[in-house]
């Protein structure tokens, strides 16, 4: 065998063919350049990519936390909640003129109406032509009295409010050093309708005021759009509204007609 002197080159087979070791060599090296580049990006060009990526996640994400609860908000004021400025001072001091109100739109479709429920609904025979109504509204805000089949009463100034001839106390709620009525009434709710009074007996043009309107003085139950809740504006009054259920737990259920 002859031996191998450094510097010369070698023979070989590839494919069946003769080849020196040099051409084996060129033929890796040619092989190994259509690879990809192994140079390294710019360093300022990678982080720039980089940073571009994170700034479109933190926009996605952005839009996503702020979208979500817009609609989530939108949902609920359209089925749940309605929110109400108050027009005027009849539910003195309950709640004052300007107070911003949440209430239920499931009632009185979904949850049944309660005496003592502070209840907003349409103007059902042009009240609102008897009241200080500074923001213009369709709506009156009142606390409910008598559902259907009750009767509601009051002897005059002095006397007590009466349903279904039970005496009730509504010093937990009406205006201080305001009468119950300052005037005497008796009314028999019918069927599909309630009896409203204001808070503010004095100041406001409720149900007794109403009582040739035609339907005497009741507010069909269709027109009761939602049970205030809760006061959120001003923050100085924010609160939950009470309904005070207790001063008529011992009424006894009227005759709905």
């Amino acid at each position: 065998m002859m031996p191998v002197r450094s510097g010369h080159a070698t023979a070989g087979v590839v494919d069946g063919e003769a080849t020196t070791s040099e051409e084996h060599d060129s033929r890796i090296l040619a092989i190994s350049d259509h690879g990809v580049d192994p140079s390294p990006m710019p360093r300022g060009r990678h982080m720039r990519s980089e940073a571009d990526d994170q700034q479109g996640g933190g926009w996605g994400s952005l839009l996503i936390w702020c979208g979500v609860p817009i609609i989530v908000m939108l949902l609920i004021r359209m089925f749940l909640f309605g929110f109400y400025v108050i027009p005027s001072g009849s539910m003195r001091d309950t709640i004052e003129v300007g107070d911003r109100v949440i209430t239920t739109l499931l009632a009185p479709k979904h949850i049944a109406l309660q005496r003592g429920d502070i209840v907003v609904f349409t103007d059902p025979a042009n009240w609102l032509q008897s009241e200080d109504n500074t923001y213009g509204s369709n709506r009156l805000i009142k606390r409910l009295i008598g559902m259907p089949g009750d009767t509601v009463a009051c002897a005059g100034p002095g006397q007590p409010v009466t349903i279904n001839g039970v005496a009730i106390d509504e010093s937990s709620y009406i205006r201080p050093g305001v009468d119950p009525s300052s005037f005497a009434f008796n009314v028999t709710v019918t069927a599909d309708h309630v009896f409203v009074m204001g808070d503010n007996r004095s100041n406001s043009a409720d149900s007794r005021y109403h009582q040739d309107d035609g339907s005497n003085g009741l507010v069909p139950i269709d027109d009761v759009e939602g049970v205030a809740l809760f006061t959120y504006w001003p923050i100085s009054r924010m609160g939950v509204l009470d309904a005070h259920h207790e001063v008529f737990e011992n009424v006894p259920n009227g005759n709905a007609q």
